[in-house]
């Protein structure tokens, strides 16, 4: 974004007065101002000479992914599901953290200059998001892009919504420097914005990647103005499960253990959940799975690395995977999810979240006995009595 694009963005967007420089330093270094839910999951020990004697944290996938709704459930209880896992305190200094955002941000960093070429997941979902906005008989002046990638949204869209600016955001400088018009480097866990600053806020296929979703979505519905309409595209948990269930059967057939070698995804009961929790009215979240065939698992694994989207989980190990491992994992892969071609299919499990800022215009729903009119004389038929309500009696004692 150059510096004259930047001003002209500047005038249109109360609160953005960050110079381009200190925007372009940010990276994934700030700390979000929203309040994180926090929690302990401490390790029960293992047997004696074990590698979890000591209370370290288990190989096991399970447990990791259950820790991991703990990170993304707003509120101060502990997730339905969770119980034994660990201990539920908001007293813990620190956050729960599942993603390493440097990670992240290195590669979309490296994916940048040859993202063309894996991009065609993007430009799927993108079209599929932009035809959303399309069955809202609505115009956004101004619009954000959060998460932009190299801005193939922004081009997807090309005026679509009445949009007159669309405000590109990606953690990756490198990312930024691709997508056309005003464009700015910053942390989607820290959005630079006022309130009331946008329109319409998008987001295609980046909230997975982020630590504190409840935060960032609080702080998406304050950048909205009132009646302002939040649509994004998420990957949700049966993304990649194919290649999650080859590769934690290779590595323990062959190591012993398992490790997170697949990020987790939230479920679309999550997804609800923190729209609600985030206060975004009318909310919607519904899903859609894109079945993608590859001639074998390593072209899979090579638009996962030009797409930015390899593995950056915290707990991943950080001696790589060992060849034996990636090859035996492939096998597998083949032998429990090939077809007769010998191709290999890819899901992706795409949630769709649709909310809008509060305002008193906005429909509410009718107070419990308040109806006016009979369903069956809306449907032309009889009315069948469920029978006589039963009037409590008094109580009998003794």
């Amino acid at each position: 974004m150059n510096r004259t694009s930047f001003q002209q963005a500047e005038q249109r967007l109360p609160g953005l007065s960050t110079s381009v420089a200190q925007f372009r330093d940010w990276g994934g270094n700030r700390t979000s101002r929203a309040r994180r839910t926090r929690c302990r999951t401490p390790s029960p020990p293992g047997p004696p000479g074990s590698a979890s004697e000591t209370g370290s944290p288990p190989n096991n996938t399970a447990s990791f992914d259950r820790r991991f709704r703990y990170a993304i459930y707003a509120g101060g209880r502990q997730p339905p599901g969770t119980e034994g896992l660990g201990a539920w305190d908001d007293d813990v200094a620190d956050t729960m953290t599942v993603f390493d955002r440097r990670a992240v941000r290195r590669h979309r960093d490296r994916a940048a200059a040859t993202l063309a070429q894996h991009d065609f997941l993007l430009r799927e979902v993108g079209e599929r998001l932009a035809d959303r906005l399309d069955d809202v008989k609505r115009s956004f002046d101004r619009a954000f892009d959060l998460g932009c990638h190299g801005g193939e949204l922004g081009r997807l869209l090309d005026g679509r919504g009445g949009i007159e600016l669309l405000v590109h955001a990606d953690l990756s400088p490198a990312m930024v420097a691709s997508a056309s018009g005003a464009a700015v480097t910053c942390d989607e866990e820290a959005l630079p914005f006022a309130p009331r600053s946008f329109d319409l806020v998008l987001s295609l296929l980046s909230l997975h990647w982020i630590n504190d979703l409840p935060g960032a979505l609080v702080q998406v519905r304050q950048a909205l103005n009132p009646d302002g309409l939040f649509l994004a595209a998420m990957l949700g948990g049966e993304t990649l499960k194919e290649l999650r269930s080859s590769l934690a059967e290779a590595e323990m057939a062959l190591e012993g253990r398992l490790s997170p070698r697949v990020s987790p995804f939230a479920d679309v009961r999550d997804a609800g959940d923190l729209m609600q929790r985030a206060g975004f009215a009318l909310p919607v979240v519904d899903t859609e799975t894109i079945t993608v065939s590859y001639a074998d698992p390593f072209r899979l694994m090579a638009d996962l690395r030009g797409m930015g989207e390899t593995n950056a989980v915290i707990e991943r190990r950080r001696d790589g995977l060992r060849r034996a491992t990636l090859m035996a994992a492939a096998e597998r892969y083949r032998a429990d999810f090939g077809d007769a071609d010998g191709r290999v299919p890819a899901t992706f499990q795409v949630v769709y979240l649709t909310g809008w800022a509060p305002h008193r215009t906005q429909p509410k729903p009718l107070r419990p006995g308040s109806a006016t009119a009979r369903l069956a004389d809306a449907l032309d038929t009889e009315e069948i009595s469920a029978g006589e309500r039963a009037t409590p009696g008094p109580s009998k004692s003794g």
